[in-house]
């Protein structure tokens, strides 16, 4: 498995807050532009939380398991990978949201002035802060995921390099 790389989210998030700010000049000039909904920042607020106790959980098994400790519930290997999949997905989604909203919120700073845009660029602000810390948790659930490197050539039970 791939590790995430925090280029692709970058260009994630500048493509589509660009797009975003692009798109939301376009449609304030044609009519009225949609609203930033309240649930947005809270929901990958929740994302976030899940992604960051999957992780703690899991490193706290890994943890007991290396150290032998009596009554230590291993972690399954295949649950391990499919957490780590969620983590990546959540993270490149993340990315384009929090760019998406980004983009929003930079278009929304021009018009302070009305109270329902302000709004609306508080909630977009505080998405892109979440979004954020579903990348954050992502990345730290892979960190704990991850196998440890071989990086001893002399390690028993593996081949000599050539």
């Amino acid at each position: 498995m791939r590790e995430l790389r925090i280029g692709l989210l970058a260009g994630v998030f500048v493509v589509a807050g660009v797009l975003s700010w692009a798109g939301a000049r376009l449609w304030n000039s044609v009519g009225t532009l949609p609203g930033v909904p309240l649930a947005a920042p809270v929901v990958l607020a929740v994302i976030a939380v899940v992604l960051l106790a999957t992780a703690l959980s899991l490193r706290a098994r890994l943890r007991a398991q290396r150290e032998r400790r009596p009554g230590a519930k291993g972690v399954d290997p295949l649950m391990a990978a499919r957490a780590v999949v969620f983590g990546q997905a959540s993270a490149l989604v993340a990315a384009l949201v929090a760019g998406m909203y980004g983009g929003t919120g930079v278009f929304l700073l021009e018009l302070l002035d009305i109270p329902a845009r302000r709004d609306q660029a508080v909630y977009a602000g505080a998405s892109v802060v979440a979004g954020i810390a579903v990348i954050a948790a992502a990345i730290f659930l892979e960190r704990v995921c991850k196998l440890p490197e071989d990086d001893d050539p002399n390690t028993p039970g593996t081949a000599p390099a050539a």
